[in-house]
């Protein structure tokens, strides 16, 4: 098995993930990224796969990809997540099946596999992206979709935490508030930053730190990390 360590991450392409990237190989890893559509890299320690992390088939290729590119899986970074703020009662059947098929199947798939390999080289560890509206819902938000799906990120993160706390395995959570990434429109990025008590919107960095903080925090595992300017301690 190769000596250096290799992580994995969806939704590489843009934004957060697109940052977690290069985080990664400054600490040494190899990186496997994923998302629906991502270009090769010239660097031969990053292996690009393409493809729809809400396809069954998707995560278990990414994993099996990984292993037979760098031989091990140390870390998952369950990046890749999709947001559609309607009114609970406008949100379609197509609205359900795509926020749940990328925020649940795609994290259930990917994470299965990679957790297998995790089991038999002894160790490893799975970075879930939250959202503070779990915690703290807002008025101007309507996000049902995003609760349901990302309050069951919380909670398995907390459960796979446990149940794997013995074998060497961490399950952490970073849970945002808005980040300044191209999800959001420019124009409405005054409005977003009025809902953090500190007033302003979070940067990709302050995501990334947060990622990396817990990628070296041997003795932290079942945390969910808000990193959302006080929203989810108040407002």
């Amino acid at each position: 098995m190769s000596a250096q360590k290799v992580v994995v991450i969806t939704g590489a392409s843009q934004g957060i993930g697109a940052a977690v990237v290069p985080a990664y190989r400054r600490l040494g890893y190899a990186v496997v990224a994923n998302s629906r559509s991502i270009a090769p890299s010239e660097d031969p320690a990053i292996l690009t796969v393409a493809g729809d992390i809400a396809d069954p088939a998707v995560g278990a290729r990414v994993i099996e990809q990984g292993l037979a590119a760098f031989g091990r899986i140390d870390t998952l970074v369950n990046n890749a997540g999709v947001f559609v703020a309607k009114p609970f009662t406008e949100y379609t059947a197509e609205d359900y099946e795509f926020v749940t098929g990328v925020n649940l199947r795609g994290f259930f798939d990917v994470t299965q596999r990679a957790v297998a390999a995790m089991l038999i080289q002894g160790g490893g560890h799975v970075v879930n992206i939250s959202t503070s509206l779990v915690d703290h819902a807002s008025s101007q938000v309507p996000s049902a979709l995003a609760s349901l799906t990302k309050g069951g990120l919380n909670a398995v993160t907390k459960s796979l935490a446990i149940e794997y706390a013995a074998r060497g395995i961490r399950v952490n959570a970073v849970a945002l508030g808005v980040i300044r990434t191209p999800m959001h429109p420019a124009e409405t990025y005054d409005a977003l930053a009025g809902m953090h008590p500190m007033g302003r919107l979070g940067e990709i960095s302050d995501v990334v730190e947060a990622i990396v903080y817990l990628e070296n925090a041997p003795f932290v595992t079942g945390e969910i990390l808000h990193v959302d300017g006080g929203q989810s301690a108040g407002h």
